[in-house]
């Protein structure tokens, strides 16, 4: 099987020998994101987070891939969430595109799957958006981390899921655990 790696090892060999002119760039090419995908997928795989796990349904496109997240600590301890990531040409000026694919009751993550992460964001007033140092480790971690030290009841993107923790905490994680048979096993 050609995998996107292999492919780019054949192409940096080459460019090293004369390609015959009946070989087009448009074969050959590979886009500056991908080579950086090539580089970021080995970093992200040897630094996953213990409750992540990362399924590439097309080892061609390392652009799209889903993501894993079963918590093992507070509210969604015990769940199995689904995430889609979608990395676009643009990459790493942009910011990859995730949509969480399990339905959860959550005050950073809708039921339709937006999520609120700042990282994720290509403009932030807070400082801490996307910036072109940032690669998909860190928005795995950011990913992982809004089950934990990031589930953030202030600025929620859901407000019922927010307001609903602030009136009856027990209640909330009565629903969350409920969100959590129904949809996330």
């Amino acid at each position: 099987m050609l995998t996107l790696a292999s492919k780019l090892k054949r192409d940096d060999g080459l460019k090293g020998s004369r390609a015959p002119a009946a070989a087009s760039d448009s074969t050959r090419r590979v886009s500056v994101r991908d080579r950086l995908l090539v580089k970021e997928v080995a970093e992200l795989e040897a630094n996953l987070p213990c409750t992540c796990k990362v399924h590439f349904p097309d080892p061609n496109k390392l652009h799209c891939f889903q993501l894993t997240v079963t918590p093992d600590e507070g509210y969604y301890q015990g769940g199995k969430f689904q995430f889609e990531t979608e990395v676009p040409d643009a990459y790493n000026m942009v910011p990859p595109k995730v949509r969480c694919l399990t339905r959860i009751w959550h005050p950073n993550i809708t039921e339709t799957g937006e999520i609120c992460l700042s990282l994720l964001r290509e403009h932030s007033i807070d400082g801490t958006g996307w910036a072109p140092t940032r690669t998909l480790k860190d928005v795995v971690w950011g990913l992982n981390s809004l089950f934990t030290d990031l589930l953030n009841f202030d600025d929620p993107l859901n407000i019922e899921a927010a307001e609903h923790h602030l009136r009856d905490k027990e209640d909330f994680r009565s629903k969350v655990e409920d969100y959590i048979k129904r949809y996330a096993r």
